[in-house]
């Protein structure tokens, strides 16, 4: 007989946040990772309100997420020429009821693994513990872990797939699904110590669609002024149909990839000048798979990029994910821990996140630098006589409608799990 448990497959932030959100309303689990030892890995992300208002209600405060990044104040879009094509303030100044936030990745999944343990005590976490696939049956699901020490079979009710965009849980539910999707796009990702651009937190998007940096800080300003910046370097190859490189987010020299940027000086930003202070640098493909008709294979659900791997460009994976382990466990208070509760998770976000992941791959965002290159390749002298304001605004307004953080529908919207609320009472 199967016990009441979720299986977790995956301790990244989806999996850590769902395992934070089953705490909260008393569902028994087990957080599955197959690292050894859970270390910050990566560079900055953006965590747009609907996400921080997630992590709020879960209890993770704005003083906790002030130690691993800060609130963002502006997002801003420049031509080639370095003029400004639009901006806007963002969270708080936005108008929104949370801030956004621009974090450390590494260290916000250090912040939910840390807070999880804490809570939930060590056993929560089961370390050097993959899943590689699952079986299901009246009872349940059973889960193959692989260890060092070989496999073992974990039962539960359900099985929940936060591994990635390699997860294994989706390979088994889609044997045939297309390998992951390359459109021939190359960022190269880093950090440096500098004099954030504009506010002392703006997110910038420089250049054109095909050829462009994004620089923002993640860190607030040190006694020198600076802070520390996270910044991606991004050209558009020839699409050649799949990632040609051997590994994914490798080290690499600068002068491997400077000489895209040369031309990027301008009297406000030296770009060649700050990737040669860069203190890091790793390589990357944009990468996202095709969106599949469900997320749900009864007892088994998928979640975060293992459901959804998306583009970057609309600062929305991580936001996503957070969302996802709401959702799961809201749907958990209405139906139990049930098939049916995966059902409604399902039902309520696999349609719409994946046209999410579609719209990300034709630039999210950034598709006003499309329009931009379309109608003068980039480079202006008034952006009114190129894109008029209000089609900037309102090109930008049908994002956020679609990404979930449209700012009268959030803020109006009621908390995804009520303050208090617990399965059973």
């Amino acid at each position: 007989m199967s016990d009441n448990r979720v299986i977790i497959a995956g301790g990244g932030i989806a999996g850590l946040t769902l395992g934070l959100t089953l705490h909260q309303i008393g569902v028994p689990f087990t957080v599955f990772e197959s690292a050894r030892e859970m270390k910050p890995l990566g560079v900055g992300i953006n965590l747009q309100p609907n996400a921080v208002r997630e992590l709020f209600d879960l209890g993770i405060t704005a003083e906790d997420l002030d130690k691993v990044g800060l609130p963002a104040e502006e997002w801003a879009l420049v031509g080639l020429n370095g003029r400004e094509v639009y901006s806007e303030p963002r969270g708080l100044g936005a108008g929104y009821n949370w801030p956004q936030y621009a974090v450390h990745r590494g260290q916000l999944h250090m912040l939910l693994y840390d807070t999880l343990i804490e809570r939930a005590g060590a056993d929560a976490v089961q370390l050097g513990a993959k899943v590689t696939g699952y079986a299901k049956n009246d009872a349940g699901v059973e889960a193959t872990v692989l260890l060092d020490g070989g496999t073992r079979t974990e039962t539960g009710s359900l099985l929940v797939a936060a591994d990635g965009i390699h997860s294994a849980i989706r390979a088994q539910m889609y044997p045939d699904q297309p390998p992951i999707h390359w459109g021939g796009a190359v960022m190269w990702r880093g950090t440096v110590r500098a004099k954030p651009l504009r506010t002392t937190s703006s997110f910038v998007g420089l250049g054109t669609h095909r050829h462009r940096m994004v620089i923002y800080p993640i860190s607030k300003l040190d006694e020198s002024g600076t802070a520390l910046i996270n910044w991606i370097a991004e050209v558009t190859m020839d699409d050649a149909g799949a990632w040609q490189q051997d590994g994914w987010f490798k080290p690499v020299e600068i002068e491997e990839f400077i000489h895209h940027f040369e031309e990027f000086r301008y009297d406000w930003l030296d770009v060649p000048a700050m990737l040669r202070d860069a203190d890091c640098a790793y390589v990357n493909p944009m990468i996202d798979r095709d969106p599949v008709p469900s997320w749900v294979d009864g007892a088994v659900a998928l979640m975060g990029d293992a459901a959804h791997a998306m583009y970057p460009t609309g600062s929305n994976g991580a936001s996503q994910a957070i969302v996802d382990a709401r959702v799961i466990g809201a749907r958990m208070l209405e139906h139990g821990v049930t098939e049916a509760a995966l059902a409604a998770y399902d039902a309520q976000l696999c349609a719409p996140v994946s046209e999410l992941v579609l719209r990300n791959r034709g630039a999210g965002p950034f598709g006003l630098l499309n329009l931009l290159n379309e109608r003068c390749g980039g480079v202006f002298d008034d952006i009114e006589t190129v894109i008029p304001a209000d089609e900037r605004k309102d090109f930008m307004a049908k994002y956020k409608a679609a990404a979930g953080f449209a700012i009268e529908t959030l803020n109006a919207a009621a908390p995804t799990i009520p303050q208090g609320a617990r399965l059973n009472g």
